[in-house]
């Protein structure tokens, strides 16, 4: 049997802390959401100001993340290539760049997505509070 690294609340509130700090600092209102592997969520705040479609978009974009195992900016590639029957995919609604997932020895443990602002930005926000954890 395999043992596992799991994301505890206390690595979901540093990375939570840390995307809000990178968003803040740059003025920017979004929603951000932090799943584990399976997809579950475990955190969502909506900054001040963000639009309240960005509360759906950001799971969503984590979910794709944690389920896909790589960045949702991968799908929304496949997608923008002309391979629009990736659209009919089963459950993933997040297939826009904003979800990235969290690795530890090579593992995904969870995702966190963002959205609110430009797509590269909202992978910014997302790496800035990956990064909090020092993995």
């Amino acid at each position: 049997m395999k043992s596992k690294a799991v994301l505890e609340l206390a690595d979901v509130k540093t990375i939570a802390a840390a995307a809000e700090a990178e968003a803040l600092k740059n003025n920017w209102a979004v929603s951000i959401a932090i799943v584990d592997d399976g997809g579950h969520l475990l955190w969502l705040q909506r900054l001040d100001g963000a639009a309240p479609i960005s509360a759906q978009i950001a799971p969503a974009k984590a979910q794709t993340a944690a389920w896909g195992r790589r960045e949702s900016k991968g799908y929304e590639d496949v997608i923008n290539q002309g391979r629009t029957s990736f659209l009919s995919a089963p459950a993933l609604k997040g297939m826009l760049e904003g979800g990235v997932p969290i690795l530890k020895d090579g593992q995904v443990i969870g995702a966190i997505g963002v959205s609110g602002v430009k797509s590269t930005e909202d992978v910014q926000i997302g790496k800035a509070g990956i990064a909090a954890l020092g993995l």
